[in-house]
């Protein structure tokens, strides 16, 4: 199935005449502008510039908790997600919680397979073993109603941290620290799940060794450098922070860039945790050249699958090793679980293709918002299928796999576009057709579920009316955004790299993206899916190597192209070697 073909639309051309380094190329200023920054302070903020944590609502009663259970050496269990993002919390929650002190720290996180999603009753019941006297669960916990309720039955006190958008009613847990929950002060409300449980440390630190904010900047206060020189370094977790923030996809605004730079200068210095620099070597990644890119495509999707298709302890325990050679063998495990990964979400996404091949043949047109099943799919990969399918029909997208073998109930993944609020649409249809729709949670763009099997066929009715009632025409015209054309000169291996370096790019900072016209001079299949091309540029002598991923679809590519690409340096050939890596193709 070939994708839709975008409409390339070019940004507004922004003012860049702020304060910036005389060294800094035009072409990243004319960027940064386009993304809102007028100064090179606002492009690249520091940790100086961090928000300080007292606007977060239930912190006071979170770090009363924390501080309780440190000095009474009560035995504290951090309970993790099954995700990249929650797995990176977990680590930070355990590190962080031992360099401030705690004697007594476990962690635990569920088996998606085992438990479902979250501090389930049935996790609770199997975290009887480890005799918690204090739970904290990390990036979920805020529609955990019944584990929360479960686990206090049991005596155990509940701080929940987490990033999710709560429902109308909270959890009954003793404290719960959450940017998203009504009312909070907190200005930044795109926190990952792991940089909520950092900012948590952050408040638990300056309560327990007296910092304060009016006597030093942030800077000081993450590291810790003031006249107490005892203070644990917080700082040593900000690339376990910057791999959670990228990896959870979100919006990557002022407060979270400073966060994700300050990680991946320590990874580039080959400062980050064993963990992380033995999957960045599996991964093949430079250290030294590391950005957000390598960590959403390469080192994230091979945390994440351990917690698809096996156990996220396998991640974490990578993550909290400070044994090289450990955490060496630990990354090629998770290498092969990720490789299995590739392969299963392969098979079902083409699954997926055909279903919709029929669908379109049989109505004669594609659902507003496809909702997919098959009895044969892993419930750990559906979300990727999912992911996979909106982008190529820029649609939203819901796909959903028995919650395990033979079971009546479905667990769904959600994928959406912009201007349509997957899970608000989700709400919205809970509240038309109570009790059809057991749980569900997430985000603006993803969203999970759980389903009855029998109720399949009454949630796709009411969704695709919903979707009808939401989605036109505007919104299901895939559109991209474009840094505009680049000047023939910028065509070089100094301009690659300064757009390389220049920042963490992710949600809501995209990468820089340029579109123009080519000749196409030669091109060729690369493995199965890819193009290999050569390009002309009109005011060009030399040819312009270029790769698009995906990009062959059996079809020879037309003589002239309308291209969006990226401008990367090519490692691979070295010197002053770039190539354009495309994401569109278009006939000129």
């Amino acid at each position: 199935m070939s994708p839709v073909a975008p409409r390339i639309r070019r940004r507004a051309e922004s003012p860049c005449d702020g304060a910036w380094p005389a060294q800094l190329p035009p072409l990243l200023r004319r960027v940064y502008a386009a993304r809102g920054a007028t100064s090179y302070a606002q492009a690249q903020p520091k940790l100086g510039s961090l928000l300080p944590p007292d606007g977060l609502t239930g912190l006071d009663a979170a770090v009363d908790l924390l501080q309780a259970a440190i000095r009474e050496r009560r035995h504290i269990v951090v309970v993790g997600d099954f995700d990249c993002d929650g797995a990176t919390a977990c680590a930070v929650g355990v590190r962080g919680l031992r360099m401030l002190g705690a004697e007594r720290v476990s962690h635990a996180v569920p088996n998606r397979m085992i438990h479902g999603y979250g501090l389930s009753p049935a996790l609770v019941e199997e975290l009887a073993a480890l005799r918690p006297e204090l739970l904290v669960t990390v990036d979920h916990g805020i529609a955990c109603h019944a584990g929360v309720a479960a686990a206090r039955a049991r005596g155990w006190p509940v701080l929940v941290t987490d990033h999710h958008l709560p429902g109308a009613q909270l959890p009954p847990a003793d404290a719960i620290v959450n940017p998203n929950l009504p009312g909070d002060a907190f200005p930044s409300k795109m926190l990952a799940g792991v940089g909520v449980i950092f900012y948590l440390l952050l408040a638990l630190r300056r309560r327990l060794y007296g910092d304060h904010p009016d006597r030093e900047d942030q800077t000081a206060a993450i590291h810790g450098r003031t006249s107490r020189q005892e203070r644990p370094d917080l700082s040593r977790l900000l690339d376990l922070v910057a791999v959670g923030t990228v990896a959870d996809l979100v919006p990557l605004d002022a407060n979270n860039r400073a966060l994700v730079a300050a990680g991946l200068r320590r990874l580039r210095n080959g400062q980050g945790c064993a963990g992380l620099r033995a999957l960045a070597e599996v991964c093949g990644r430079e250290a030294s050249r590391l950005t957000a890119a390598d960590i959403g495509f390469a080192i994230g999707p091979r945390l994440n699958a351990a917690g698809r298709l096996e156990d996220m302890a396998l991640g974490i325990e990578c993550l909290l090793t400070d044994d090289l050679a450990r955490a060496r063998e630990l990354a090629g495990v998770l290498n092969g679980i990720n490789a299995e990964r590739r392969a299963v979400q392969q098979l079902m996404t083409d699954d997926a293709e055909a279903a919709l091949a029929r669908a379109r043949l049989a109505e004669g047109a594609l659902p507003l918002a496809p909702c997919l099943f098959d009895p044969e799919w892993h419930p750990g990969v559906v979300g990727l299928v999912a992911s996979k399918m909106k982008e190529r029909l820029h649609r939203p997208v819901l796909a959903f796999a028995p919650a395990e073998p033979g079971a009546g109930l479905l667990r769904g993944s959600a994928r959406s576009i912009p201007g349509f609020h997957i899970r608000d649409a989700l709400a919205a249809v809970d509240a038309a057709h109570p009790g059809l729709i057991p749980r569900f949670g997430g985000h603006a763009m993803a969203a999970g579920l759980s389903l009855e099997l029998a109720q399949l066929p009454a949630f796709e009715r009411a969704w695709q009316a919903h979707a009808a009632r939401m989605l036109d025409d505007d919104l299901l015209q895939a559109e991209v955004l474009s840094d505009g054309e680049l000047l023939p000169q910028e065509f070089d291996r100094f301009h690659a790299e300064a757009l390389r370096d220049g920042g963490p790019w992710g949600q809501g900072f995209p990468e820089p993206l340029f579109d123009g016209r080519f000749e196409v001079l030669d091109w060729r299949t690369v493995g199965e899916r890819h193009l290999k091309l050569s390009l002309r540029h009109p005011a060009r002598r030399e040819p312009l190597p270029a790769i698009h991923f995906g990009g062959w679809h059996g079809n020879a590519p037309p003589p002239q192209l309308h291209l969006a690409y990226r401008l990367a340096p090519d490692d691979y050939r070295g010197g002053a070697a770039i190539q354009l890596v495309v994401e569109h193709a278009l006939p000129a």
